[in-house]
């Protein structure tokens, strides 16, 4: 059986939400970022890393919300893994490009303007994480107007991924790119992603 590591709170979220899309039935252990369960010798032996979430599947395991999805989707054979080639790139492309352009950065200004508490904030790392957040929105917004979808004709793995890495964005003021504002409430309306948002906020 499918064994999902890794609070809804955490990155864990977007595994959540493509085993809702899937229709998988799973066994969670509910463990939330840097927690004393992610330092236990049972963890560390799944993922050394510490970090969550990581799945076990019939004793495959493996670790990285992106890599998770992917796999998830295409062992399942379902239409979110896309089949051409082209597409499949797409969204290896996208779900790469947003570990590195904005995960790090939404975290980081969102914690540091307004989700940590004010002692911990720190107004150079929200102004350092800010700077980067507009161009890489903008490259987002330009491909939106163009496709409804990121990567083919229908919401996949590639619009999930990305899509659940910008949870953040849906407390942000997105008026500046409208395409994007427009795609992530379609992408967070799907019923398996209100599904995951309701444990996250539970």
């Amino acid at each position: 059986m499918l064994r999902i590591h890794g609070s809804p709170k955490s990155r864990a979220v977007r595994t959540l939400w493509v085993a809702a899309e899937l229709g998988l039935a799973y066994d969670h252990n509910d463990m939330l970022p840097r927690s004393p369960g992610t330092r236990s010798t049972e963890y560390l032996a799944l993922n050394g890393n510490g970090r969550v979430p990581t799945i076990e599947d019939d004793g495959f395991v493996l670790y990285e919300s992106m890599a998770i999805n992917m796999y998830l989707a295409k062992k399942h054979n379902s239409p979110l893994y896309p089949k051409d080639p082209r597409n499949e790139a797409l969204m290896w492309q996208w779900s790469l490009w947003e570990t590195d352009r904005l995960d790090r950065q939404l975290v980081n200004y969102v914690n540091h303007t307004g989700a940590l508490p004010e002692a911990q904030r720190d107004k150079a790392v929200a102004d350092a994480a800010w700077a980067e957040i507009p161009p890489a929105m903008t490259v987002l917004n330009n491909a939106l107007s163009k496709a409804k979808w990121l990567a083919g004709d229908d919401f996949s793995v590639a619009d999930l991924n990305v899509a659940g890495a910008l949870f953040r964005g849906l407390s942000m003021d997105l008026s500046a790119w409208p395409h994007v504002a427009e795609w992530l409430a379609r992408c967070w309306a799907r019923p398996a992603a209100q599904k995951a948002k309701a444990m996250r906020e539970a």
